[in-house]
């Protein structure tokens, strides 16, 4: 995958339906006051508001600027959060920065290699003892198959953007160079045309240790 081409996906997709993701964040950890919070993907902000409100300092990182423009556009004068333009491979933060990075939904949207960096990098930015806290979609997901393979179990839509589904094992492998906390699958349903369809998404935790 390239990186200015997936940066353009996204940024014409932010253009033209605006707040993409809407809702109540159903898997935000229990975050005590003053944490150091970095979002990887923070997308139009939703996790990001949600995060503020737990009275952390938080930074969102995200490579649409239509995106970090409406993340942005949320952070209330008194709250310690900002947003900087960059690539989640590539963080402009110096070693051991943050006490959390939240990974919800962003890291299976990166080529196999890209996926290894942004790893590599999270854990670089991380304190000792910090958390990453990660979510993608599992292979048991309804629309895992559906598009075009562009490597083994990631499928680009029409849109041109990329999702690539997971499995427990390999989420444990991807994130070996933390040691693990939880990983299990969330499983729902959901109703299209009177159809019942499964979704399904893992999420985990892990911590950096010596």
């Amino acid at each position: 995958m390239n990186r200015d081409r997936d940066a353009g996906c996204w940024e014409n997709d932010y253009s033209r339906r605006g707040r993409v993701w809407g809702g109540a964040v159903h898997n935000l950890p229990p975050f005590r006051p003053g944490l150091r919070v970095l979002e990887l993907g923070c997308g139009n902000g939703k996790t990001f508001s949600a995060i503020l409100e737990k009275n952390c300092e938080v930074v969102g990182v995200d490579f649409s600027s239509t995106a970090a423009i409406l993340c942005r556009s949320l952070i209330p004068e008194t709250a310690r959060g900002d947003i900087a333009l960059a690539d989640v491979r590539y963080l402009p933060f110096a070693d051991a920065s943050f006490d959390v990075v939240i990974a919800f939904h962003v890291i299976g949207h990166l080529s196999g290699a890209g996926r290894v960096r942004c790893v590599g990098e999270a854990a670089r930015v991380l304190n000792e003892g910090g958390t990453l806290y990660f979510s993608g979609f599992s292979g048991e997901d309804f629309r895992a198959g559906t598009g075009r393979e562009i490597e083994p179990g990631t499928f680009e839509r029409k849109n041109g953007i990329a999702t690539h589904y997971f499995s427990e094992i390999e989420v444990q492998a991807l994130l070996f160079p933390l040691s693990a906390l939880e990983c299990s699958t969330r499983r729902w349903t959901m109703t299209v045309l009177g159809q019942s369809l499964p979704r399904a998404e893992i999420t985990a935790a892990f911590k950096k240790t010596t």
